[in-house]
């Protein structure tokens, strides 16, 4: 073994110990950036930066297990990444189908987020039927999916959801005015009845969320990574849980 690969693992192990399992966070939404970059670096094609994307997550999952988390949000696929030219986008869908399947057969719980009807029918219905045999299994995770997701698009939803639930029990728009609170729109969100994400990363450089989340993400710490998703090693995983846990979170006050 090099003695570069020594020195890592050792201070990979020091990461690890080091951290205070009552300070880690219990949801960890992932905004999995840097694939294409990845793939132009190492000179192989978009396709390949998308599948080696898609099997970082398989270790990103593991390493959140080994550490108590228990519910990751994953963007995938955003609204804006719908508008891209339409081989690299079918390239992308099929390698998250496959990836959803996967994780089905591995017996995560799984929940999809977005806007489903924006996606082509044949893969919102393959991603449903992945869905929908995860739900039969039990894992010790729970990963939603983020696919056809946009912050704006999501509140949309919504509050059209909201409205049309109270036009059918008869209520003027008005009423609704007059009554409305924050948990009412809360209550029709995508993630309706999970936890606000504790932390949220974000890999490849970039410093903003672009949507992610916008509402569940109000009190959220955030990390962001230097690392192209599929260059995210544990280390920088391990640095992001120091990071959080060194915290004082203060929810707004």
């Amino acid at each position: 073994m090099p003695f570069s690969d020594l020195l890592y693992g050792l201070y990979e192990r020091r990461l690890a110990k080091g951290l205070d399992p009552e300070r880690l966070p219990c949801h960890v939404g992932a905004i999995v950036d840097g694939n294409r970059r990845w793939a132009r670096g190492a000179g192989t094609g978009i396709d390949h930066g998308y599948q080696a994307g898609a099997d970082k997550i398989a270790e990103f999952l593991g390493w959140c297990e080994e550490l108590g988390v228990e519910i990751v949000t994953l963007w995938l696929l955003s609204t804006d990444n719908l508008r891209r030219p339409a081989e690299e986008l079918a390239a992308l869908l099929t390698v998250i189908e496959r990836l959803v399947e996967d994780l089905a057969v591995g017996g995560y719980r799984l929940r999809l987020i977005g806007n489903l009807d924006m996606l082509p029918s044949e893969s919102a219905a393959r991603l449903k039927r992945a869905v929908d045999l995860a739900a039969e299994t039990e894992h010790a995770l729970d990963v939603n999916i983020c696919v056809g997701y946009g912050g704006r698009q999501e509140l949309t939803d919504a509050m059209r959801s909201l409205l049309l639930e109270q036009a059918a029990q008869g209520r003027t728009l008005q009423e609704v005015a007059e009554t409305l609170e924050v948990d009412h729109i809360a209550e029709h969100l995508y993630t309706k009845g999970q936890p606000d994400p504790d932390l949220v990363i974000r890999t490849s450089g970039e410093q903003r969320l672009s949507g992610f989340l916008l509402w569940q993400s109000v009190h959220s710490e955030f990390y962001f990574s230097d690392a192209l998703w599929p260059a995210f090693r544990r280390v920088d995983f391990l640095r992001a849980m120091r990071s959080y846990a060194a915290r004082d979170r203060r929810f707004g006050a």
